[in-house]
């Protein structure tokens, strides 16, 4: 990795690592893989529901690079004794801006309610290995909890066909996005551990009818995002059925770029026996779930 001064900003120049499918393409595809340090301006801020909310945020260096699953690293504003950045996921980006929903549940994230219209947001990013298009002949299944649902909402506009989206939330209150991905022709299934929103119980708890029963002929692919337990459960239903799963995984993070070796996980060493540690922050977030081995997964 080579550090380099352009216009009076750090530019990590990152080389490209191999995929074993091709990641789905946006409108800036194609050009070399790069990660910025950007001083971002909030456009603005908005609350969603349930203590969540929707920062948009004038990054035209970040924007237009990010591709689906990956995240950027945030300094949080007006909090000095945050010496770490806060790693989050990008729900919306275009060639000017990107947009993060979160939910203000710690002293960081309560720090950034207080950002307002042309505020300046330190950000480094795109970071971390994106999600792969669907397979032709496969059917696109999205499988999400909490925030997983905005984490998802790029992987489903930039899929070739739309699928079916399987939404799990405690309340009612934590099922995000849904008319969003309606919109763009998708199946939404909502499952609330208190039953007030969709069916009662996991998100397994409907996606296991429509698989024994609803999928008909669709060989489906997974592309999945939440707590670790919900992705450990996605993985071993496609395993046991030879179906391909991506899942994205969630690890405490310190430097966001590979170096400090924080956010290790186990995955299967390639071409040989045994296993090694792999980088979320940079060999993921996105895995295959085949990869990853989840012994000890909470």
């Amino acid at each position: 990795m080579v550090f380099h001064v352009r216009h009076s900003r750090w530019i990590l120049h990152q080389a490209p690592e191999r995929r074993k499918n091709a990641v789905c393409a946006t409108p800036e595809a194609g050009r070399k893989p790069t990660i910025h340090l950007e001083d971002a301006i909030v456009e603005s801020q908005e609350e969603y529901r349930g203590g969540y909310r929707v920062l948009r945020l004038l990054s035209p260096r970040i924007g237009p690079e990010v591709q689906p699953g990956q995240f950027v690293h945030l300094k949080v504003p007006q909090l000095r004794e945050a010496l770490l950045r806060r790693p989050f996921s990008v729900y919306k980006a275009d060639k000017r801006t990107v947009t993060l929903l979160y939910k203000d549940i710690g002293q960081g994230t309560h720090g950034m309610t207080r950002l307002s219209p042309g505020d300046g947001v330190s950000l480094i990013g795109p970071l971390g290995r994106p999600f792969p298009c669907h397979a032709d002949g496969s059917y696109p299944v999205l499988v999400a909890g909490g925030y997983g649902m905005a984490a998802l909402y790029l992987v489903a506009r930039n899929q070739t066909v739309p699928g079916i989206a399987f939404f799990g939330g405690a309340t009612e209150q934590d099922i995000l996005c849904v008319d969003e991905f309606e919109n763009m022709g998708w199946r939404v299934v909502v499952t609330t551990v208190d039953g007030s929103l969709g069916t009662r119980g996991m998100v397994t708890d409907a996606l296991d009818p429509w698989l024994a029963g609803g999928k008909g002929d669709r060989k489906p692919e997974f592309f999945s995002c939440g707590p670790n337990a919900m992705l450990k459960a996605v993985a071993s239903r496609s395993l046991v059925n030879g179906w391909k799963a991506w899942v994205s995984m969630d690890r405490n993070m310190g430097c966001g770029v590979g170096a400090c070796l924080t956010c290790v996980q186990k995955v299967r060493a390639a071409n040989e026996p045994g296993w090694t540690w792999a980088r979320v922050c940079k060999e993921g977030p996105v895995f295959d779930a085949g990869d990853v081995l989840w012994d000890g997964v909470d």
